[in-house]
C-alpha cells in the first residue's frame, strides 16, 4: 500500500500529463510552473526532477516522441534548479521573477532545440534569430500560464499553511 504522499505525487503526475492532453492553447501549460514548485517544496532531488519530467514522459508516450524532447526536459530540469532557490523564500516579487525567468529559460532551450534538430531555420546565428522570433508568440502562452499557475500553486501553499496555522491555534 502506498502512502498518501506517494498517491498525491502520482496524481500530481497524471495531472500535469492531462493538461496535455486536453484541448489548451499553444504552450499554455503548467509545467514550467510545476517544475519550479516541484524544486521548492521538495528536499529529495530525483522526487523534484520526477515530478514535471515524469508528466512529460507520460504525456509523450501518448503524444508522440520528437528530436528536441532532451531539450524540453532540460528546459524544465532548469526550471526545478531555479525552484530550489525558492525553497526557503517565497515573496510575490521573486516568485514573480522565478516564475519570468523559467519561462525564459523554458523558451531559451527548447527552441535552441527546434534550431538545432530541425531543418526549419539555416544553422547560422540569423537561423536561430529567426526560429527564436517565430517561436515569440509561443513564449507569450508560456510565460502567461507559468505566472498563473505559479500564482496558484505557491499561494495554494501558502493559503493552506495559514488554514493549518489557523487551526492549531487555541480558540
Amino acid at each position: 500500500m502506498s502512502s498518501p504522499a506517494t498517491r498525491m505525487f502520482v496524481v500530481a503526475i497524471a495531472a500535469l500529463a492531462l493538461s496535455r492532453w486536453v484541448p489548451h492553447p499553444p504552450n499554455f501549460t503548467p509545467l514550467v510552473a510545476a517544475a519550479l514548485f516541484s524544486g521548492a517544496i521538495c528536499r529529495d532531488w530525483r522526487l523534484a526532477l520526477a515530478l514535471p519530467l515524469g508528466a512529460m514522459l507520460l504525456a509523450d508516450l501518448w503524444l508522440g516522441l520528437h528530436a528536441t524532447l532532451p531539450f524540453v526536459y532540460l528546459g524544465l530540469a532548469l526550471a526545478v534548479v531555479l525552484g530550489r532557490g525558492l525553497a526557503l523564500r517565497r515573496q510575490p516579487l521573486l516568485l514573480l521573477g522565478a516564475g519570468s525567468l523559467g519561462a525564459v529559460l523554458f523558451f531559451l532551450v527548447s527552441n535552441f532545440g527546434v534550431w538545432l534538430t530541425q531543418a526549419l531555420y539555416p544553422h547560422t546565428a540569423a537561423g536561430l534569430a529567426a526560429c527564436y522570433l517565430a517561436a515569440l508568440p509561443f513564449f507569450a502562452n508560456t510565460l502567461l500560464a507559468t505566472l498563473l499557475w505559479v500564482a496558484a500553486l505557491f499561494g495554494g501553499e501558502h493559503w493552506l499553511a495559514a488554514r493549518k496555522r489557523g487551526a492549531a491555534d487555541p480558540v
